[in-house]
């Protein structure tokens, strides 16, 4: 009789078990249940919306001497908004993160192949919580400043898709700029 598969819990991952199994997961847990990332979602925007798809595939691979290498690739998408640091209306951003993360030992094995080698290292857990590890992975794909490709002035309305009129629309610190042109003159 065949066993039955072990189920794996996303918010309790036993990452060796879930390794040594190919395991798969895959889902969407709403944005709004993402605490840290829906933090900074301006005020003036509509509220917190849309899902966090993810999927996270197990693998492991045997090495010489019988050493195991066990790896969590990831890959997670979600769009959310953030003030734009140049005209400072809501911008959405696109996120996305696909990632493969290799788990070693303990600690001091992560920092010794973190500091020799370009694999992203972690430590393993008997109990990783997936989502607060896509959670730090969606963080980490923020832009550093959140901006439109092309502003409007602040306090302008969105303009229509396809208005060429937004386009021709002065940058908003133009007029700073030729401020302190003029005052240079005298």
């Amino acid at each position: 009789m065949k066993p039955k598969p072990r189920v794996h819990d996303p918010r309790r991952l036993d990452v060796a078990a879930f390794a040594a199994d190919g395991g798969e997961l895959q889902g969407h847990w709403p944005l709004a249940g993402f605490a840290r990332l829906a933090d900074d979602h301006p005020p003036e925007a509509p509220p917190v919306h849309g899902d966090v798809m993810w999927h996270v595939r197990g693998v492991q691979q045997p090495q010489p001497g019988g050493a195991l290498r066990r790896w969590l690739e990831i890959d997670a998408r979600v769009t959310v908004v953030r003030r734009c640091q140049r005209c400072l209306h809501p911008v959405s951003l696109p996120l996305h993160v696909g990632r493969r993360l290799r788990f070693v030992d303990d600690e001091a094995q992560a920092a010794q192949l973190d500091l020799d080698s370009d694999d992203d290292v972690l430590a393993l857990e008997r109990a990783l919580d997936l989502h607060e590890l896509i959670e730090d992975e969606l963080l980490l794909a923020l832009p550093m400043v959140p901006r439109h490709d092309a502003c409007r002035p602040p306090g302008a309305q969105p303009s229509p898709p396809g208005d060429e009129a937004a386009a021709d629309q002065p940058h908003p610190f133009a007029a700073l700029a030729d401020w302190r042109g003029k005052g240079r003159r005298h």
